[in-house]
């Protein structure tokens, strides 16, 4: 066997474990995790061979963490594995009382994530996705319903200074307005970038009816933006996201263009979920039209989430077989288009620990 075949095997075998372990996950500890919420994942967050990464903790997964490796019963796969530890703003609370971390929270080791707005008017069980819990964590006392912008510059100091974090996202729910509740963002980045200047920070947001908050959140110092579809087929948006999927793809379509004109290409994104339904094949021709438009398709496993529709009605991730090879052939687009999710800036792509992307060279 050639130098060459021996390096793609290697590269082949590397991948499928690294599937194995987003859709397995394994038997370790993990002080940083997040549950419910608006998605994707409700993992244990690590850093695996250098990469932040999402893991489930799976009690009755082959794989098992010992020794900083992973271990498939007493075989040593050669991956490093540091959980990511807790960090110490979690112990401050805001000057008007509030814990930190229930205004934000840590992902992979060095993403602040936060909710500014933890409900949606899309919450309604005949309305809600069914793959995502953005209210449950509300209902467990774990956040508070609306964040300040005070509050989040407050937290976002307290990272950086502590815990070194290096980027931050904002996300929120669907609201009733034109801006679908992307205007309060505008205000929370402000205010963020005045007490930690600098900070690369992703917003992520429906399609605007008003297409102008686009600019208005690049003029307020937003380093990229996510606008999320998660599935490019109208019958699975309409399966899966009853109310969301009412949004017709051509309003997509413009919030996108709009984006790119405004942000620059490969600073947009949007989550494309595998294992919803979609036909493979248009899957990742849809993620070759977005990376045309200069959108990055973050393809993600679906795993049900607890306190999900998806979970209740026991829905079950997909095959790594299909998780392999839709992440394959997006990985190989992207790599033609000279676009990685680092270049994001700031945002899921830029972290990528809920996707195996990067593994796969995208």
């Amino acid at each position: 066997m050639s130098i060459e075949a021996v390096d793609a095997k290697t590269a082949e075998d590397a991948l499928a474990t690294r599937v194995d372990l987003a859709l397995l996950g394994a038997r370790m500890d993990a002080p940083v995790s997040r549950s419910k919420g608006a998605g994707p994942s409700d993992d244990g967050h690590v850093v695996l061979d250098g990469a932040n990464a999402t893991l489930p903790t799976n009690p009755d997964s082959p794989y098992a963490v010992r020794g900083g490796r992973v271990f498939n019963g007493a075989l040593d796969l050669g991956l490093s594995v540091e959980p990511v530890r807790r960090p110490r703003f979690y112990d401050l609370k805001t000057a008007d009382g509030v814990r930190y971390d229930k205004i934000a929270l840590l992902h992979g080791r060095d993403v602040l994530a936060t909710t500014v707005v933890q409900t949606c008017i899309r919450y309604a069980e005949d309305l809600r996705c069914k793959f995502c819990a953005i209210e449950e964590s509300l209902r467990n006392g774990d956040t508070v319903a609306a964040k300040t912008p005070a509050q989040l510059a407050e937290v976002a100091e307290a990272a950086v200074r502590l815990d070194g974090v290096k980027q931050m996202v904002m996300t929120t729910g669907t609201t009733a307005g034109p801006d679908r509740g992307a205007r309060p963002l505008v205000r929370c980045v402000k205010t963020v970038l005045d007490a930690v200047p600098g900070l690369p920070i992703q917003v992520q947001i429906e399609p605007p009816a008003d297409l102008s908050v686009i600019q208005e959140l690049k003029d307020a110092g937003a380093t990229s933006i996510g606008i999320h579809v998660e599935s490019l087929d109208d019958e699975v948006r309409a399966r899966w996201m009853p109310s969301k999927g009412l949004v017709p793809m051509a309003e997509y379509d413009a919030a996108w263009d709009q984006a790119v004109r405004v942000f620059g290409r490969n600073k947009v994104s949007t989550y494309l979920l595998i294992g919803l339904g979609d036909d493979p094949d248009g899957l990742v021709a849809g993620a070759g039209r977005l990376i045309d438009r200069g959108v990055y398709p973050f393809v993600v496993p679906f795993r049900p989430m607890v306190g999900t529709l998806a979970r209740r009605d026991g829905a079950t991730a997909p095959s790594a077989a299909l998780v392999r090879d839709v992440t394959q052939r997006v990985a190989a687009l992207l790599r033609a288009a000279a676009m990685t999710g680092a270049d994001q800036g700031a945002g899921c792509a830029a972290c990528g620990a809920c996707s195996v992307l990067s593994a796969a060279g995208g």
